[in-house]
Formats: structure tokens, sequence, C-alpha cells
């Protein structure tokens, strides 16, 4: 192997490193910052501090930054399921709902995509594989959330209506990646994203505004070192990581960070936040991951050939 191969080999395996460790953290960060920051102020500032500066990036390396007016209706589209539908939901769902369980919850996202683009013109038909999957994807969801269907005290009911909140939360994702990948853009991802990120980060300033929710905040040394935390290394590190690897690496090799992810969450919670792995989670998990490869794995048949189109990445894996 020449010093290049051996280069390239480290920068391929530290990358996965990054987008596997650094995005599955990201639940944890969430968790920390909506403990004094509400959801809303959080999803504001923290793409319009990632946005801003990344759009700035783009311009001064000649990148295209200028949107046509149908450039900026499907990337304001784009960015508001992701990032205020997907991303800020994920956040209120997690004053009630475990970072772990959030993350395992938020891993249906390809299971999600997989119906809609059952349902959608030129979309993808599953095998039976792919049908297994979805199946064992239900049956993982109501292994997880069992205990709080179960139970009869409010503060089951409020985890339960924040796993609900994660489901609708995934489907906004699922929603929002489709509609990136069959968007015909003039920007590169970079641009793209920073893009996404600005126009959702105005977008949660006026909820943010309609809702008062800045009269509520309360600003801690902890939980601005998590939301810094969400912009530097959930943002702008692991997302460069993601989009040199579909550059260099086979996409279902970079797909993989859906499996991982969630466990990655699930143990930070454990170790640092304390939160309880019970034989609900364990077995919801392992469900819900095998349940993910199912569909990931499965033949995927064309209604219909469709024109070329160039595919843009999502701007981050699930709920980051």
């Amino acid at each position: 192997m020449t010093h290049a191969e051996r280069q390239h080999r480290f920068r391929v395996a530290l990358a996965f490193g990054l987008v596997y460790v650094l995005w599955g953290s990201t639940y944890l960060g969430i968790r920390i910052v909506v403990e004094h920051i509400p959801p809303s102020v959080m999803g504001a500032s923290r793409f319009l501090l990632a946005g801003l500066p990344m759009l700035g990036w783009c311009a001064l390396s000649g990148r295209r930054v200028g949107l046509t007016l149908s450039d900026f209706w499907r990337v304001l589209a784009i960015g508001v399921l992701l990032l205020t539908g997907g991303n800020v939901m994920v956040a209120w769902a997690e004053q009630y709902v475990p970072s772990g369980l959030a993350a395992l919850i938020v891993a249906i996202v390809p299971i999600w995509v997989a119906v809609l683009e059952s349902i959608l013109p030129r979309g993808e038909r599953l095998a039976g594989r792919g049908v297994a999957g979805l199946a064992l994807g239900i049956v993982g969801l109501a292994v997880l959330m069992w205990p709080r269907l179960s139970a009869g005290s409010a503060a089951g009911h409020m985890q339960l209506l924040g796993a609900l909140g994660l489901v609708f939360a995934s489907l906004s994702w699922a929603s929002g990646s489709i509609l990136s990948r069959r968007s015909q853009l003039r920007l590169d991802p970079f641009a793209a994203t920073a893009w996404e990120m600005t126009l959702a980060g105005l977008v949660n300033l006026g909820i943010v505004l309609a809702l008062g929710d800045h009269h509520r905040v309360v600003w801690t040394a902890r939980g601005v070192g998590a939301l810094l935390y969400l912009v530097v290394f959930g943002s702008w590190i692991g997302f460069t990581a993601y989009i040199w690897l579909l550059e260099h690496v086979p996409t279902s090799k970079v797909a993989t960070y859906a499996y991982v992810n969630p466990v990655v969450a699930v143990f930070l919670g454990w170790v640092i936040l304390h939160e309880t792995v019970d034989v609900y989670i364990a077995a919801g998990s392992a469900v819900i991951i095998a349940a993910v490869a199912l569909v990931n794995s499965s033949k995927i048949h064309k209604a219909a050939a469709p024109v070329a189109e160039p595919e843009l990445p999502a701007v981050e894996a699930q709920a980051d």
C-alpha cells in the first residue's frame, strides 16, 4: 500500500468516526440545551450561527450562492422540513423524552422515506425485504413506546406526546430529504445547505417572536456550551465530514451512520445523563436497527424511469 493510499484510508476512517460520534452526540447536546433554552430559540440560534458563516465561506471560496426565485422556494421548503419540522420538533420532544430514546425513534427516517417514495410519482417500490423491514419498524416503535402507552401518570403521558412528536419530526425530515434529492438546484451541496440553515433559522426566529419564547430563555454556561457544540461539531465539522464521504465513498457505506448514531446516542445518554436503558429500549433498538438495515438493503424497483437529477444530501443525518 502506498503512502497516498494509507493517507486516504486514514481520512476515510476519520470522517466516518466524526459522522458516527458527532452526529450521534447531537441528541445529547439538544437534551442539555432545552433544559433552559426553548426549542425555537435553540433552532434560531443554532442555524443562524451555523448558516450565515457557512454562506460567507461559500461566497469567499468562489461557490455560487445566488438564488433564483425557484431555488429560493425549494431551499426554503427543504430547510423548514428538515430544520424546523424536523430538528426543532426533536428539541421540543427531548424536553420530555430521554435523548437515547429520541435517537432510536428518529432512526425510522429511512423507513418513512421508503413509505413516501412508494406513493409518490416516479417513486421507488420496495421488494419483499423492504416490506418486511417496514413491518419490523412498526414492531420496534411499539416496543419502544409500550411503557409510555401503558403508563397512567402525567409524566408517562407527556413522554408519549413527546414520542409522537418524534414520529412527526421523522416524517418531516424524510419529506425534506426526498425533496432535497429530487430538487434540481444550481448550487453545490455546501451552498445549498448554508441557505437551508440560514432560511430555516429565520423561520425559527419568527416562531420565537410569535410565541414570545425569547422571554423564557435562561442563558447558562451549560446551555450555551451545548448550543455552540451543536453549531461547531454537529453542523460544521460533522456535515463537512459527511459531504467529503459522499464524494469519496459509496453512498451505501456512508448510510451506515443510520445504524451507529442511535447506539452512540443511547450510550452517551446513559453515561453522561444517567438515562435508563431498560429491556424495552434494548429490544426496541435492536428491532429498529434491524428494520432500517432491511429497508436500506432491499432491492428497489423504479415505478418509471425518471429523468436524471442531481442528488443533494440532506443537511444532516436525522435529527442532528
